[in-house]
């Protein structure tokens, strides 16, 4: 039965900056490459079919890392954007702590946390499930049906939509659910692509 592989990158320039980073596409910074060789670490003993990203150079050079240092770089490699993180739109590049003494601590976590409540010209995150979910389920499913091990590198909103998926998470449970940098996550699934088993690597 096939493995499916989850990463969020590590932390990127803007992660370290504490700004609202999106579609800005930003590296990784010194600690987020040292994450993604410590993923690879945890994920030398896996072998993978195929990979998939985001078309963000954050989650791209994440999944280099880790390929390079399981000695998978021949592997198929699919980027979209259909993976990219969430559009925080007008909050794009700002800092969080002058953000929040801007608008108010209540109104940026219902934007940051809510789930169908977008912020200012960005998406919520019922928005970016709207493009994650077909995706998975047109390009990734057929992989995994074939039987192959697939590894996913993207980000925090992008990962969370796809796990609310493969969990069954309530909009609640899924709010709550915090996906750390560089830290991958192992779904053992069924003939039927149900979720066995789930390994924090």
């Amino acid at each position: 039965m096939p493995d499916l592989v989850i990463v969020r990158h590590g932390q990127s320039l803007w992660n370290l900056e504490n700004k609202f980073t999106g579609w800005i596409d930003v590296d990784l910074s010194d600690k987020g490459i040292d994450e993604a060789v410590n993923a690879a670490e945890s994920l030398k003993n896996y072998k993978f079919d195929v990979a998939f990203s985001s078309v963000l150079k954050r989650a791209n050079r994440t999944l280099d890392i880790i390929l390079e240092n399981t000695n998978q770089k021949n592997i198929p490699v699919t980027k979209d954007e259909a993976l990219n993180e969430r559009m925080y739109g007008d909050l794009q590049g700002l800092n969080k702590d002058e953000t929040r003494e801007k608008f108010g601590d209540e109104k940026v976590k219902i934007w940051r946390r809510s789930f169908d409540v977008p912020p200012p010209n960005g998406e919520s995150l019922k928005d970016t499930a709207d493009r994650v979910l077909p995706y998975y389920h047109k390009v990734i499913e057929p992989e995994l049906k074939a039987g192959k091990n697939v590894i996913i590198s993207a980000h925090g909103n992008s990962l969370r939509a796809l796990m609310m998926y493969l969990e069954n998470l309530t909009k609640e449970q899924i709010l709550e659910t915090e996906i750390p940098t560089g830290k991958p996550i192992l779904y053992k699934l069924d003939e039927n692509l149900k979720v066995k088993e789930k390994i924090f690597l």
